[in-house]
C-alpha cells in the first residue's frame, strides 16, 4: 500500500507522465463536450417525447449503442454512434484475414506492412459502416414515434436535411476516433479508444445512481444489493481475466565461447479469455441487425408486413427471453470463433520452431500449433461461458428481482449503475490503464512504484 501511494506521488514528478495525463484528461473533456452537440435537423419535441419511452420500447438496442457512445444515443448527438462503426470494421477485417489466403499471406510475409494495410482499410470500411449505422438508428427512432424525430429521406425537400444529418453523424464518429488516436499518441499510450468508451460509461453512472436513490421504498436495499453484486461481479471479472494456462516450453542452450549452456525451462501463458469484450459487441451487433431491417417495414401499408416487422422488432429489441437466449449462445460461439482467429494469427508453432524451442513431448512446427490450439480451445470454454453469463446477467437479475417482488423500480441496470457488459469494459480499461502507467513509471526510473498488484 505504501508503494502504491508513493507511486501516485511520482506521477507529478515526471514532466512526461504529467503531460501524458493532462493531455488525456483534456481530450476526454473535449469528447464529453462534443457529445452534447445535437445532430442538425432533429425535432427536439419529438425527441423529448421519445426519451420517456426509450427504456420500455428501445430495449437492449439503445442500451448497447449508449454503452459505446456514452449515453449520447437518447440525445441524438453528433457522437451518438461513438466509435462503434470503427470497432465493427476492425472486427470484420480481422475475421477476413484467415478466410482470404491472399490477406493471410500478406500478413505473414511482412507483419509491419500488413498492420498498416489493416489500419488503412479499417478506416475506409468505417465510413460505410457509420453511414449504415446512422440510417438504421434514424429509422429505429422514427419507427417508435408518431412524429418523426428526423424527417429522413432522399427525395424532394428531405434530401438536403437528410444528407446534412447523415454526414454530420459520420463526421462525429470520425472525430471520436481521431480523439482516441490522439490519446494513444500523446496521452496514455495504446488506450485511446478504450478510454473514449470508458469515459462514456462512467459519465452515465451519476444519473443512474440518482435514479436508483429516487425511490424511497427501495433505495437502501438497492444500494446494498448494488455494492454486493458489483463487488462480486468485479471480483469474478478480474479472476477470469487473469486466468492463464502455463504450457511448459524448453528453449535450447546457447554457446558461450567453448561451452554450451543448459536448455532453459520456460512457460507459454495461454489466456482463459483471449477475445476480451469483442464477442459481446459482435453478438449484440448481429442480433440487432434484424431489428434495424424491421424498422424499414414497420410503417408498411401492408398490414401483414407491418405486423411481422413489429414482431421482429419486439423479439430482437432486447426485452424478450428469446433475445437473451440467443445472445448467450452467440456470445459463446463468437468467443470460440474469435479466439481461434486470434490464436491462428499468433502462429506459435512456427515462431517457437524458428527460435528452436519445443514443448516437451510434442514435435516442432505444425504439431505444436495443433497441440496449443487444442489446449486453448479447452481453456476457452469457461471463459466463453463466463462472457455469456455476463452478457445475460441483467436478464437473470430482472427475473430474480421479480421473483422476490422488488418491482420494476429496482431494475437490474441500477444494480450495476451501468450494464454488466459496461462493467466488464470498465474493469478491463482500468486494469490496462494502471498497467500502462506503471510501465511508464518504471521506464522513468521509479522501480518501487508498483500500481497493479
Amino acid at each position: 500500500m505504501k508503494n502504491t501511494w508513493s507511486a501516485w506521488r511520482y506521477l507529478w514528478k515526471s514532466d512526461d507522465i504529467r503531460r501524458m495525463l493532462v493531455v488525456t484528461l483534456l481530450l476526454l473533456v473535449i469528447y464529453r463536450l462534443a457529445a452534447n452537440v445535437p445532430t442538425p435537423g432533429i425535432d427536439s419535441a419529438a425527441l423529448a417525447a421519445l426519451q420517456q419511452q426509450l427504456s420500455a420500447t428501445g430495449g437492449n438496442f439503445f442500451n448497447f449503442l449508449d454503452l459505446l457512445s456514452g449515453g449520447t444515443v437518447s440525445r441524438f448527438s453528433l457522437l451518438s454512434m461513438g466509435v462503434y462503426p470503427y470497432i465493427t470494421a476492425q472486427i470484420i477485417i480481422q475475421l477476413l484475414i484467415p478466410i482470404i489466403p491472399a490477406l493471410q499471406k500478406r500478413m505473414e510475409e511482412n507483419p509491419t506492412e500488413g498492420r498498416k494495410w489493416m489500419e488503412k482499410w479499417t478506416y475506409y470500411l468505417t465510413v460505410p459502416m457509420a453511414a449504415l449505422s446512422a440510417v438504421g438508428q434514424i429509422n429505429i427512432f422514427n419507427s417508435l414515434t408518431t412524429v418523426p424525430v428526423l424527417d429522413f429521406g432522399f427525395t424532394g425537400a428531405k434530401l438536403l436535411p437528410s444528407v446534412t444529418a447523415l454526414l454530420s453523424m459520420i463526421a462525429g464518429t470520425l472525430f471520436a476516433i481521431w480523439l482516441g488516436e490522439l490519446i494513444s499518441e500523446y496521452g496514455i499510450r495504446g488506450q485511446g479508444l478504450s478510454l473514449i468508451i470508458f469515459a462514456g460509461i462512467v459519465a452515465r453512472m451519476p444519473s443512474s445512481l440518482i435514479g436508483m436513490m429516487s425511490d424511497e421504498q427501495t433505495r437502501w436495499i438497492m444500494l446494498f444489493l448494488m455494492v454486493l453484486i458489483m463487488s462480486l461481479t468485479i471480483f469474478a471479472i478480474v479472476f477470469v481475466q487473469q486466468g492463464r494456462r502455463n504450457v511448459p516450453v524448453m528453449y535450447p542452450g546457447r554457446r558461450v565461447g567453448n561451452r554450451m549452456s543448459m536448455p532453459v525451462k520456460a512457460s507459454l501463458p495461454l489466456m482463459v479469455n483471449m477475445s476480451g469484450m469483442i464477442p459481446l459487441i459482435f453478438a449484440s451487433a448481429i442480433l440487432q441487425f434484424p431489428a434495424i431491417l424491421a424498422s424499414y417495414f414497420i410503417r408498411s401499408a401492408n398490414q401483414g408486413v407491418a405486423n411481422f416487422a413489429a414482431g421482429v422488432q419486439t423479439t430482437f429489441g432486447g426485452n424478450s427471453p428469446t433475445y437473451w437466449i440467443l445472445y448467450f449462445f452467440m456470445v459463446v460461439i463468437f468467443t470460440f470463433f474469435y479466439t481461434d482467429v486470434l490464436f491462428a494469427q499468433q502462429n506459435y508453432g512456427e515462431n517457437l520452431k524458428r527460435v528452436g524451442a519445443q514443448i516437451p513431448g510434442v514435435n516442432r512446427g505444425v504439431p505444436t500449433q495443433k497441440y496449443l490450439t487444442k489446449v486453448q480451445r479447452r481453456i476457452t470454454l469457461p471463459g466463453a461461458l463466463f462472457l455469456g453469463l455476463v452478457a445475460i446477467l441483467p436478464f437473470l437479475l430482472s427475473l430474480l428481482l421479480g421473483a422476490f417482488g422488488i418491482g420494476q423500480s429496482a431494475s437490474s441496470a441500477g444494480l450495476f449503475l451501468v450494464s454488466s457488459s459496461g462493467l466488464l469494459i470498465v474493469v478491463g480499461v482500468v486494469r490496462d490503464t494502471f498497467s500502462t502507467i506503471d510501465a511508464e513509471l518504471k521506464l522513468h526510473g521509479y522501480q518501487d512504484s508498483i500500481l497493479v498488484r
